[in-house]
């Protein structure tokens, strides 16, 4: 049976993102996801957690300066001592939160740096944080962004990723497969599935063109969903694509995977 979370960063965003969680809980979702939960206080972030019994299962690694277009500092040489302090910081709000993994981004690649370079500091820096991250008993994730979207973002097809998770060498690091990325790059995201599902963590959706809901593009989700069952996926599927219209109306293709309480509107 397949598990669906909402991405509150992603979903939702009608109203304020505290707000948030009490709306995914009205529609019967029974986890959540985030982007970048540092902005508020984990407290804040704790108690709507509890209100609503919901869980919290995934986040990201600090970005760097997401408002300049950073995208993630893993890969940059000159940034290694602000990486490291940013997993403290990660994990910090995922141990408090019971938040089971954290992804990393990789960074863009700045222009004339060798990419031998960047790989081996981001082999090293994935290295450094899954080894904290074990020993709080949190599991690394990577994720692999379209070139279209994000051209200059370091690692861009499942293939690549799992040639470093293989170089890294930590039972604790994996695959975030992402359909929307995937799609980009690969068209046949059941192919792709089925050729990384040994190293998949955690899984996120939405279509291509548009990165909206199941349904409004050309991605096969039926059949892509139909290979996560068959291999026996026990993970969560991320809902972390932008609504085509109020999120609530947007939900109407997930009525075949859970009920919606009848309260939800």
């Amino acid at each position: 049976m397949l598990s669906f979370s909402a991405n509150l960063s992603m979903l939702f965003t009608e109203v304020e993102f505290l707000e948030r969680f009490g709306r995914a809980a009205k529609c019967g979702f029974r986890a959540v996801e985030c982007q970048f939960p540092y902005s508020y206080a984990i407290d804040a972030i704790d108690e709507q957690l509890d209100r609503h019994q919901l869980s919290l299962v995934l986040h990201n690694l600090p970005p760097g300066d997401w408002s300049k277009g950073e995208r993630g500092i893993a890969c940059l040489p000159d940034r290694i001592g602000e990486f490291q302090d940013s997993v403290g910081r990660a994990i910090e709000y995922a141990s408090r939160l019971r938040c089971p993994q954290l992804n990393c981004l990789a960074g863009l690649a700045p222009e004339g740096m060798s990419r031998d370079r960047l790989r081996t500091t981001f082999i090293d820096n994935l290295r450094f944080a899954a080894d904290k991250m074990k020993q709080a008993g949190l599991t690394l994730l990577i994720e692999p962004l379209n070139t279209r979207d994000t051209p200059r973002f370091f690692l861009h097809t499942p293939a690549e990723a799992v040639g470093i998770i293989n170089d890294v060498g930590r039972d604790n690091l994996r695959l975030q497969f992402d359909a929307f990325h995937t799609h980009v790059m690969e068209g046949d995201v059941v192919a792709a599935l089925n050729r990384n599902r040994a190293h998949i963590g955690h899984v996120q959706i939405a279509d291509d063109p548009g990165r909206h809901e199941p349904g409004t593009g050309q991605i096969d989700f039926p059949s892509f969903f139909q290979a996560l069952d068959r291999t026996a996926y026990a993970g969560w599927i991320g809902c972390e694509y932008v609504p085509s219209g109020v999120t609530e109306d947007s939900l109407a293709w997930l009525s075949a995977y859970f009920s919606f309480p009848s309260s939800a509107s």
